[in-house]
């Protein structure tokens, strides 16, 4: 409820009825610029997604922490008002990531501790640095291949087609043990997953059919169990903690699609970064800054995941001077969060790897419901840049860094290639 005036009774913050919003552009044609505008809208920004749906951005760093802890804020697509009144149609192009089935993305409390606590069992630091030795047989082989296909000249080639793909899929299939052959089609069924202008019959088509595939992974697994995760969480529900087959294929979805998207995108973005920074890219190559550095600054400053869908507010939650309405949805925007200067300070918009601010990003979320698996993506871009530069050296962008290409996916900072000469 607000008065005629737009100002919430009893806090005297702003709840417009009807607030000018920022219109998400689903073609992602000038995201820097796009970010830049959410965060001069304040914390809290009235902004529209595709598809006409009206949601709140937090984009600033100290909120969005502030935020992503507060009890208020559910992630229970029932408690979403415009949900609740049939406002969200079954076919929008965002419904497999705001309404993704039943996992520890989507639930909360008791529930998503012990969803999210099986799969951090798996994914904890220790456990993973036992992954490094196969991310390195991964990466020599998948660079081996690169440079057989570009012996005869020094043409461009898609890096990220040839190389930075790849080299996530193969690690989140043996993580799950999901079967090589399965990989080219669930690459193709996950470009439509995330495409913000997929057609309903496809998005409709694309859900069923991911669902399908989840479903016969882990039927398979029953019959056969290995030591991958997808196993372990059978095993879990077969020991007492109550995981239903739907957890568990939710669960095998939302890691697939978030273990392989969001490391392309860093693997990508770091290269970008360091060929249109040619003095950064001299610091690490000569040894004056670490490679661990390169990823934490790419994380900062381009954030993988643009914008994360959806949290729901339980009551009016104050962010500012403005009021999250009871009922109404939030995203938590990174893409502007990473360069807030109120964190980062008056240099946030720039790319610097020997800033010292450089751990305190939220790119991989922020309290208990940080990203289980960022220790694992870290570890592969930790691997894969050193050993590609070490490989190719003279490695650089094919075309101008403004030829290159978002994909239409407002959830992610996606490029649609990365042409590069090798040198």
């Amino acid at each position: 409820m607000t008065t005629d005036s737009g100002i919430h009774p009893g806090t005297g913050r702003e709840t417009p009825a009807d607030p000018e919003r920022i219109a998400l552009d689903p073609l992602v044609s000038d995201l820097v610029g796009e970010s830049a505008r959410l965060r001069a809208a304040g914390p809290l920004a009235a902004v529209e997604l595709p598809g006409g749906v009206p949601v709140w951005a937090v984009t600033r760093h100290a909120e969005a922490r502030a935020l992503l802890t507060d009890p208020r804020m559910v992630k229970d697509i029932n408690v979403w008002g415009a949900w609740q009144r049939g406002e969200i149609a079954p076919d929008w192009p965002l419904i497999g990531l705001a309404n993704p089935g039943r996992s520890m993305l989507t639930v909360d409390g008791a529930d998503h501790r012990r969803l999210r606590t099986l799969t951090a069992q798996a994914l904890t630091v220790r456990r993973v640095e036992r992954m490094r030795e196969r991310i390195v047989e991964l990466t020599e082989g998948l660079l081996d291949r690169l440079a057989a296909r570009t012996a005869d000249g020094d043409g461009p080639v898609d890096l990220k087609a040839e190389f930075a793909y790849w080299l996530p899929m193969y690690v989140v299939a043996d993580l799950m043990g999901l079967e090589e052959e399965q990989l080219p089609r669930l690459k193709v069924l996950f470009e439509n997953f995330f495409d913000t202008l997929a057609a309903p019959e496809v998005v409709l088509a694309t859900l069923a059919e991911l669902s399908e595939l989840m479903t016969a992974t882990v039927a398979k697994k029953r019959e056969n169990l290995g030591d991958d995760l997808t196993s372990a969480l059978i095993l879990a529900s077969e020991n007492g903690d109550q995981l239903t087959d739907q957890e568990i294929v939710s669960t095998l979805q939302v890691i697939v699609a978030a273990g392989h998207e969001t490391t392309i995108s860093l693997i990508v973005n770091a290269v970008v970064n360091l060929s249109t920074h040619p003095e950064q890219r001299e610091l690490v190559l000569s040894g004056e800054a670490d490679w661990s550095a390169v990823v934490e600054e790419t994380l900062r400053w381009s954030a993988p995941t643009s914008h994360v869908l959806i949290r729901f507010a339980t009551e009016d939650v104050p962010v500012g001077d403005k009021v999250i309405p009871a009922g109404d949805a939030l995203i938590v925007s990174y893409g502007a969060i990473g360069r807030d200067e109120s964190a980062h300070g008056p240099s946030a918009n720039v790319f610097d790897i020997t800033r010292t601010t450089e751990n305190r990003h939220i790119s991989f979320g922020h309290g208990p419901h940080v990203c289980p698996g960022a220790a694992l993506s870290r570890l592969e871009a930790g691997v894969a840049l050193p050993a590609l530069y070490r490989r190719f050296p003279k490695l650089d962008l094919a075309v101008p860094a403004s030829e290159l290409r978002n994909k239409p996916v407002v959830t992610q900072n996606d490029l649609y290639e990365l042409p590069v000469r090798l040198g």
